[in-house]
C-alpha cells in the first residue's frame, strides 16, 4: 500500500487537472494514470453520468480492461436493476462516497449480483472498489478499480483516501464537459441523417437490438470515438433497465439522459417500455434525438459550479433582464447584482452577457448556423 505521502501528492495532482480545463477524455486518463501510483490495480472504468437523472453517459476503460466490452450490456442491466445496494446510483443516494466489495461484504463478494454473475466469472476480478464523482448533490460521474486473484485487497486505508479525491474528480468531468470541441467551427461535423429526425433503437424481451433506424448506428458510433472510451451497450442497457423498472412499477420515472458528443452537440437519449397486442412484455424502444436549448440549459449552467445566487442572476440574464430588472427581482442593490455577474463570468470563461447567452445556447448550434431547416425542424444534413 502507498504511503501518505505519496496519497498527498495523488490528491493535489487530482485537485491540479480538475482545474486545468482538460476535456472529460484527457482528465479521466490523467487521473487514472496519477490514481494508480496510490491505489495500484490491475484494471480500471470511468464513467460520467447526467447529474439530473444518474444515467450513465459515457465509459472508459484503463489496463486489463480497455477493449474489452463484450459483457457492457449485461453490466448495464444488473447496474440499473434497482437491486444492488454497492450501485453507484445506491451509493449516492446513502451519500457513501467510496466502498470495497471485500470489506463492504466480509469477504463475501459474490452475494453481490454484479458481482457474482459478471466480475468473478468472467474478469476473474477479486476486487473491486468504486467511488463517487460528487460535488454538493450532484453526482457527476463514478470510479470502479479491480485487483484480481491474489491480490491484496483494497485496504480502508486505500478506500478512505479514494473518498477523498469525490469532490476534485467530480469537478474535472464537470469542467471536462464543457470544454469546446477542438478546432474551428467548420471542423465540427455535422449530425448523421440530422433530417431524418429522432433516431430509435428496439430491444426485444431478451435483450438483443431488433430495429434501428436512420442514423442510429451513426450517433452510437460517436458516443464512443474517444480515445479509451467503451461502446454504447453499458448506456443503452442502463436505459432498457430503467424502462422496464418503470414497466414493473419500481420506478416512477422513465430513464433519460444528456449525452455530449465529442463534436460539442448535445443528445437527449430516453426510453420507454412497448407492449404487443398479445400482451407480451419486455421489449424497450431507445430514442436518440438532438436536444433543444431548454433541455440543455440547466445542465450547462450546473456545470459551471454556480452558486444558488448566481444561477437565479444567470437564469434572469438568459431571460433578457438587464441589471435594474434583475436587481428588483431578487431584491439586491445593482452593485450585489454586478460582482454576481463578474463571478458567473469568471466561472462560465466569458466577458460579457453576449457571450454568456452564446455560451449556454450556441456552442452546439453555431457550426450548423446559416444550414437549412429540414422537415423534421431541426438542421438539416451539410454532408453528402
Amino acid at each position: 500500500m502507498a504511503g501518505s505521502l505519496t496519497m498527498d501528492r495523488v490528491r493535489s495532482d487530482v485537485e491540479v487537472l480538475a482545474r486545468a480545463g482538460l476535456d472529460v477524455t484527457t482528465f479521466v486518463a490523467e487521473v487514472e494514470e496519477s490514481v494508480g501510483r496510490a491505489v495500484p490495480h490491475v484494471a480500471a472504468c470511468m464513467c460520467t453520468v447526467d447529474p439530473a437523472t444518474r444515467l450513465l453517459t459515457s465509459t472508459y476503460k484503463f489496463g486489463d480492461l480497455y477493449g474489452n466490452d463484450s459483457r457492457d450490456l449485461e453490466w448495464g442491466l444488473i447496474e440499473y436493476s434497482g437491486t444492488d445496494p454497492t450501485a453507484f446510483s445506491a451509493m449516492f443516494a446513502a451519500r457513501r462516497d467510496s466502498l470495497g466489495m471485500v470489506i463492504e461484504t466480509a469477504d463475501a463478494v459474490e452475494s453481490s449480483p454484479r458481482m457474482e454473475q459478471l466480475i468473478v466469472p468472467h474478469y476473474d476480478y477479486a476486487d473491486e472498489v468504486r467511488l463517487i464523482a460528487r460535488q454538493g448533490d450532484l453526482a457527476w460521474g463514478g470510479m470502479a478499480l479491480f485487483r484480481g486473484e491474489g491480490d491484496t485487497p483494497f485496504s480502508d486505508a486505500e478506500i478512505t483516501f479514494l473518498a477523498s479525491l469525490s469532490e476534485a474528480y467530480a469537478v474535472g468531468l464537470r469542467v471536462g464537459l464543457l470544454t469546446r470541441c477542438s478546432g474551428s467551427l467548420e471542423e465540427c461535423p455535422p449530425a448523421p441523417h440530422a433530417d431524418a429526425g429522432p433516431a430509435v433503437a428496439i430491444f426485444d424481451a431478451e435483450d438483443r437490438v431488433v430495429q434501428v433506424s436512420v442514423g442510429a448506428t451513426q450517433l452510437l458510433a460517436e458516443m464512443t470515438s474517444r480515445e479509451n472510451s467503451a461502446d454504447a451497450s453499458g448506456t443503452l442497457a442502463a436505459l432498457v433497465a430503467g424502462a422496464r423498472r418503470f414497466q414493473d412499477g419500481t420506478s416512477d420515472v422513465l430513464p433519460r439522459g444528456r449525452v455530449r458528443l465529442p463534436s460539442g452537440r448535445w443528445l437527449v437519449l430516453h426510453a420507454s417500455p412497448l407492449s404487443s397486442v398479445d400482451g407480451r412484455r419486455g421489449d424497450v424502444v431507445i430514442t436518440m434525438e438532438e436536444a433543444r436549448p431548454p433541455e440543455i440549459v440547466p445542465l450547462v449552467v450546473a456545470a459551471f459550479g454556480l452558486t444558488e445566487r448566481e444561477r437565479d442572476v444567470t437564469r434572469l440574464v438568459l431571460q433578457g433582464s438587464d441589471t435594474k430588472e434583475i436587481a428588483a427581482v431578487l431584491h439586491l442593490s445593482r452593485y450585489t447584482v454586478q460582482d454576481h455577474l463578474k463571478a458567473v463570468f469568471d466561472k462560465a470563461d466569458v466577458r460579457s452577457r453576449r457571450e454568456l447567452v452564446s455560451r449556454v445556447y450556441f456552442d452546439q448550434y453555431a457550426p450548423r448556423l446559416g444550414s437549412e431547416v429540414a422537415p423534421s425542424g431541426w438542421f438539416a444534413a451539410t454532408g453528402d
